[in-house]
């Protein structure tokens, strides 16, 4: 390369840095959208029209929450992926963000560098439900009629590759059932399902379930973390079951790869306030949550783990990637 070049070079990536410190110091500027990769009315949607609500009021810009469903997640995070890194596209990340990822066969982004962590926002377990009318009084139970009854009993979950789906899977390798997978479109769908008694077992976020668990509508079993739930203390951890079975999810916020650092610190600063707040925090642990922000590089080394995890499980239970 000759001199001429590398002087070139040099003076658009100052140009470029220089552009971009310049779009954070007015940030924001305008309306900002914040992708929710899961249907309308599910446990994530509740939780981005939270975080929409709650980050508009404390930076002054409106914050319109987009639902872009499809791929267990991941149409909505590769939207936010290859978006300007201007830090005026978000992105609502869950537990299924890691586990839609790891089973990517031939992943359109890199998930840990495509994607700017920003602060995780709130940790929880699952429930494992059943229907209101279902005859099982506890784990055990429904797990020895499924193992006598091999492929007779089935799960709804959010979707192939969610979370959702890959919880319900570790449940089978470590419980020597055989659930088969009825996958649907959105949490709020599969508890539907539930609902309407097409489906044996349900495991979902308390975030959308506990209101119908409170009404009677559907059965806890279990709860998918080593502690008991406070929201429902007398519901058995699965690990009381299973020793060894964990799973806990969360939400948090994040942004295009490549996003002004200044922006992304602000977003986090923001996010960090918002938690902080009393009456935040008490909604988000009503709905049955552990609140809990994070500096960026925090969560991204949590999102990571993650990533890494559920690749062994896929690896584990051989199921294929798409």
């Amino acid at each position: 390369m000759s001199l001429t070049s590398i002087l070139k070079s040099a003076l658009c990536a100052l140009l470029m840095a220089s552009s971009l410190s310049v779009l954070a110091q007015k940030y924001p500027s305008k309306p900002i959208t914040l992708i929710c990769p899961f249907a309308a009315g599910g446990s994530a949607d509740i939780m981005a029209r939270f975080i929409a609500q709650k980050l508009s009021e404390a930076i002054g810009t409106p914050i319109v929450v987009d639902n872009k469903i499809g791929g267990g997640g991941g149409v909505g995070s590769n939207l936010v992926a290859k978006a300007k890194p201007d830090g005026y596209t978000l992105l609502l990340i869950t537990g299924g963000y890691p586990a839609q990822a790891a089973l990517s066969k031939n992943p359109p982004f890199d998930p840990i560098k495509d994607i700017a962590m920003v602060s995780t926002l709130t940790f929880y377990p699952f429930i494992v439900h059943v229907s209101a009318n279902s005859p099982y009084k506890n784990l055990n139970e429904l797990l020895a009629q499924t193992k006598n009854n091999p492929n007779k009993f089935n799960y709804a979950s959010s979707g192939f590759g969610s979370i959702h789906h890959l919880s319900s899977e570790l449940l089978n390798v470590m419980a020597g059932t055989d659930f088969v997978h009825i996958p649907t479109k959105g949490g709020n769908n599969a508890l539907t399902e539930l609902l309407g008694e097409r489906v044996d077992l349900l495991i979902e976020a308390p975030t959308l379930s506990l209101p119908y668990i409170k009404a009677g509508k559907i059965k806890p079993l279990a709860v998918t973390s080593k502690e008991r739930l406070k929201a429902l203390p007398d519901v058995p951890s699965i690990s009381e079951f299973l020793p060894g079975y964990e799973v806990k999810s969360f939400i948090g916020l994040g942004a295009t790869g490549g996003t002004p650092n200044d922006i992304i610190k602000r977003l986090s600063l923001e996010m960090k306030k918002i938690i902080d707040d009393k009456d935040n925090y008490n909604r988000l642990a009503e709905l049955g949550g552990d609140p809990q922000s994070s500096t960026p590089e925090e969560m991204r080394q949590f999102v990571e783990n993650e990533y890494l995890k559920w690749q062994r499980v896929i690896d584990l239970r051989k199921i294929e990637r798409q």
